[in-house]
């Protein structure tokens, strides 16, 4: 079956191609059928054949939040799959060391709270003062979790896990506390942002996200046969000569940065770091050597799916991402639940 693997890749991608198209044409806005490849021949030509206001929505709003969505896709997917691997729990998801709640704690406090300071930070700052602040709060939290959860360079992942309980408990009174605060502003703003869009996207985030993605996938994608032998033990995989706490280390600080950039960049988005290693367990077994490098596409493929609904089922309004994920995320996440039961 491992031999497939580039098989299941290029089908997996043919499909991600297809999905990007159909999403690259649906919205708000209605342009003809020969815009999208007018648009490429202007960029290669020179030449002006689309209007301003096509080439606006295609090259402005619909690429950057299509690769946004590819790239946030396959980073949650990836967060998820390797959390999963590293726990040996179908339950582990980003949010699990407390991460994303985190990030969005930070957020709220640069909503609710900006105000107060904003006249002391320079332009450039305030500008992106949402997504710095929840990246901020992603970093401070992964830190903070992992030096809780870690003693004599060894990390209890049983530790980890309470302690990331424990940070979303205190985040998530925190953030209600700043929410009874707000004003109607920023209460729709609060909202917005806990439910998750990808509306704000462009293409200085995009390039920010890709470097942060691609740098935590060449060091995460190799990892298939050790997370493999990680199933079967700790004891056994360190028999086999894997560096059991060099590739936890490495998994956390990943994962944490993957999540802490894209919450930063779009807000809460949950379940899809649940829902593809699921699927593709359903698939493949257990096999990350299989598992993981699919992930990258399935996470992209399903997560454009739903931005695209999201966009469009009550266009032109934007229903927030976060709700659809939810509405995937919830049924296979009691499916889960019960399959785990009958196992114990």
């Amino acid at each position: 079956m491992q031999s497939k693997l580039p098989l299941y890749l290029l089908v997996s991608f043919i499909v991600l191609l297809g999905v990007a198209s159909i999403s690259l044409k649906l919205g708000a806005y209605s342009f003809d059928n020969t815009s999208i490849w007018n648009l490429i021949v202007d960029k290669v030509t020179g030449r002006k054949i689309i209007s301003e206001m096509d080439e606006y929505v295609l090259f402005n709003i619909r690429l950057p939040r299509i690769v946004m969505g590819i790239l946030m896709g396959s980073a949650f997917a990836v967060s998820g799959t390797c959390l999963q691997g590293m726990f040996k729990n179908p339950l582990a998801t980003p949010n699990l060391i407390g991460v994303t709640s985190g990030a969005s704690l930070f957020a709220a406090v640069a909503i609710v709270l900006g105000n107060q300071f904003r006249s002391f930070l320079p332009d450039v700052i305030n500008y992106s003062l949402i997504s710095i602040m929840a990246f901020i709060g992603a970093i401070l939290t992964m830190t903070f979790v992992y030096r809780m959860s870690t003693s004599k360079r060894k990390t209890n992942v049983v530790v980890m896990l309470l302690a990331g309980v424990a940070i979303s408990a205190l985040a998530g009174a925190i953030t209600g506390f700043l929410t009874y605060l707000t004003d109607d502003e920023q209460l729709r703003d609060l909202t917005f942002w806990t439910l998750g869009s990808l509306g704000g996207a462009t293409w200085v985030k995009n390039g920010i996200l890709a470097v942060v993605v691609f740098f935590s996938f060449s060091l995460l994608l190799n990892q298939g046969k050790t997370l493999n032998a990680m199933m079967l033990g700790e004891q056994d995989a360190k028999h086999l000569g894997i560096p059991i706490e060099k590739v936890k280390k490495r998994i956390i600080i990943l994962t944490a940065l993957m999540v802490g950039t894209c919450v930063a960049f779009a807000g809460a988005i949950g379940f899809i770091g649940l829902i593809v290693p699921y699927i593709l367990r359903l698939l493949f077994k257990s096999n990350y050597h299989l598992i993981l490098p699919l992930s990258t596409i399935v996470g992209s493929t399903l997560l454009l799916i739903a931005d695209t609904i999201s966009r469009t089922v009550v266009a032109p309004s934007e229903m927030p991402i976060g709700i659809l994920t939810a509405f995937l995320g919830a049924p296979i996440f009691i499916v889960i639940l019960i399959r785990y039961k009958k196992n114990i």
